[in-house]
Formats: C-alpha cells, structure tokens, sequence
C-alpha cells in the first residue's frame, strides 16, 4: 500500500516535471551532515515520547473515568484494559516479529517506512496543502497530520488519534530542519524500537 502511494506521488511529479529529490528538502551532505541529522532525530524521539506519554496516561484516565462511572464501582476487582485498548494490543501484537527473519524483515520493512511515509505525507501532501492554502503552513501540518493518523486506523481510534499528533510532530520537525531526512531517521528508528520491543514482550508472554 505505502509503495502505491509513493508511486502516485511520483507519477504525479514526474507529470509536472518536479525533481522526485524535491521532496526531501536541501540534506547537507557528508558525514557531519548526516551525524547532525542523527542528533536531531534522536532528541526528537526522545521529546515526542514524552508528548505522546502524557497524552496517553490522560486518555487513559479519561477512558477508565467514564468506564468507572458507567459500569459503577468494583471494589477489589483487578482493573481490566478497555476493549478498545485490547483491540489496539491485539492489532499491534499481530504487527511484531515473532522470529529471527521477521526482525530481518521488519528491519527492512522499517527502513522502508520511515522512508515513504515521511515522503508521502511530509515531503508531498504537506507541501501540496500548504499550496492549495496560499503558504498557510498551520493548514499543511494539519492536513497532512489527519491523513497520517486516518492512514493508521486499523490500530484503533487511540492510537490513530495519537499518531496524528505524532504527525504534527514530524510536520514541524520537517519545517524547522527544512529537510526530511531527520525526521525519516526518527520514524525509522522509533518503528524498529517498537516492533522488537513487542517482539520481546510476546516472547516473555508479556504481551
């Protein structure tokens, strides 16, 4: 699916005769270039967990609030996840490798990812919607964001709404470096991390 997306995108910029390279912004080359780039993703990451952390411990409480008020007080009884919040284990649980070639695969499937989907949604649907605006930057981080999260609903409503704001995230993140390959090196690497973190989780019945 994310490859027929970016065949789209490049069919389509190839039809207006737009550099496909365009897309990723001016990336300072060499190695120091690429390290400054890896620095960046890096404390990226780490502050966009923290966001997304925060949002989902109040999602969380806000969802165990009105689960609480509905079904009334249950004094002693062990607390039990939301079926939205075991729809989205089960989903992700699904997604996660489970042996030593499908870490190689999901390896690969990350890098790949990373990739396209910073192209597709960042580096073209962005840009496009901050056209059809007339430069209003706000409208392509939003737009984009949206679409990003929508693209992910089949991990449920929690984490399509959280990936959406992980969108606006990287959005931002594109604007400031002017570039893609930042944010393509944090959504990588955060992918990989969550897939083997998974992965160990299931093989320790954790999951």
């Amino acid at each position: 699916m994310e490859l027929v997306m970016l065949g789209w995108v490049a069919l389509g910029l190839r039809l207006r005769r737009v550099p496909f390279a365009s897309l990723f912004g001016a990336m300072a080359s060499g190695l120091r270039g690429f390290a400054l780039d890896g620095v960046i993703a890096m404390a990226f990451w780490i502050a966009a967990l923290s966001i997304l952390g925060s949002l989902g411990a109040v999602w969380s409480v806000v969802e165990f609030a009105a689960t609480y008020r509905q079904a009334g007080p249950h004094v002693g009884k062990p607390f039990e996840p939301s079926p939205s919040q075991k729809q989205t284990l089960q989903t992700l649980e699904r997604l996660a490798p489970s042996d030593g070639r499908e870490i190689a695969a999901w390896v690969v499937l990350c890098c790949f990812a990373g990739l396209i989907e910073e192209a597709v949604f960042r580096g073209y649907l962005q840009q496009q919607f901050i056209a059809w605006s007339k430069g209003r930057a706000a409208v392509g981080v939003v737009f984009s964001a949206l679409l990003f999260g929508a693209a992910h609903g089949y991990q449920g409503v929690r984490n399509m709404v959280m990936l959406a704001v992980f969108g606006v995230l990287f959005s931002l993140l594109a604007i400031f470096r002017r570039s893609l390959r930042a944010g393509i090196l944090a959504h990588s690497w955060h992918d990989l991390i969550a897939g083997l973190v998974l992965a160990f989780l299931r093989s320790r019945h954790l999951a």
